[in-house]
């Protein structure tokens, strides 16, 4: 690991002066789970390394009118908070499967998704109860859709001189429900061969509204949306499910690699999203 400089701001402002004088020089650390594998590797070196951890918004989770979730809160603390095992419980499933317990306490939902990987656990939930991520910039704080977020493997719509603050999501109408799964080869410590997020609203004994997104079969998450669209408006019966489940595997274009090939992802495709729909119409009908 190559020698370079460290910050600490305490305040988001001095963050983003740090960010306007040097931000093509530096990358941002929260939890560290990520960015210091990378450089002990050399696959980034850079010559600054700005720590957030005196920045009190980005540590910090509201729940009001919404959900407000700061880029360095832990994955370890979205498991266990009950705010978010409550109406966002997918958020906390996906948060629980992020590496061992140390890596938990650790690792940020920023991190996560800023490294951009397409295999990232928290972003499906997240794509799939339409949360905008907060970024924050020269130009002040813009707004963007989670489904918007990624643009590549690795890669992120945040220019150089912006950073991750916070996450907001939605308040699920009532009568909502929905869940994270993924398949790995090992049950913990490892990366999805796929991950499905589903979230169903319902009134009147039909969905209302649908939403599945998928991870790990595409150079970024993507939203099954005729699947979406077959759900909507329907009484979501078992061949509903089903057929929606086959739908799914229309937007995947996943690649074979040493995981899994592109037979058995759009396999899991079909498995996972059934299920997730399965429990999705279960908790929304609780």
């Amino acid at each position: 690991m190559r020698r370079f400089d460290l910050v600490l701001p305490n305040s988001l402002d001095d963050c983003l002066k740090i960010l306007a004088e040097r931000g093509a020089q530096a990358k941002l650390l929260a939890g560290g789970t990520d960015l210091l594998p990378q450089m002990k590797n050399g696959v980034l070196k850079p010559a600054l390394v700005v720590d957030l951890s005196g920045i009190a918004r980005v540590r910090q989770v509201r729940n009001g009118n919404g959900l407000r979730i700061g880029a360095a809160v832990t994955a370890r603390e979205l498991e266990v908070s009950p705010a978010i095992r409550g109406a966002y419980l997918s958020i906390a499933e996906s948060a629980a499967m992020v590496g061992s317990l140390q890596v938990r306490n650790l690792a940020t939902v920023g991190g996560n998704l800023c490294n951009a990987a397409p295999s990232a656990d928290m972003a499906p939930p997240l794509v799939a109860l339409e949360a905008q991520a907060v970024i924050a910039g020269p130009g002040g704080e813009r707004h963007v859709p989670m489904a918007d977020f990624f643009t590549g493997v690795r890669q992120t719509v945040l220019a150089p001189n912006e950073l991750l603050v916070d996450l907001v999501v939605p308040a699920p109408d009532a009568h909502s429900g929905g869940q994270y799964l993924r398949h790995t080869p090992r049950r913990e410590l490892d990366i999805a061969v796929v991950g499905v997020a589903s979230q169903l609203t319902l009134a009147n004994g039909r969905c209302t509204k649908a939403r599945i997104a998928l991870a790990s079969v595409a150079p970024t998450p993507v939203r099954a949306t005729a699947a979406e669209r077959s759900l909507e408006g329907q009484a979501v019966t078992p061949e509903a499910i089903e057929r929606a489940a086959t739908l799914a595997i229309e937007a995947a274009k996943p690649i074979s690699d040493q995981r899994g090939s592109v037979e058995f992802r759009k396999h899991l495709v079909r498995v996972l999203t059934r299920r997730t729909l399965t429990t999705a119409l279960q908790r929304a009908s609780a």
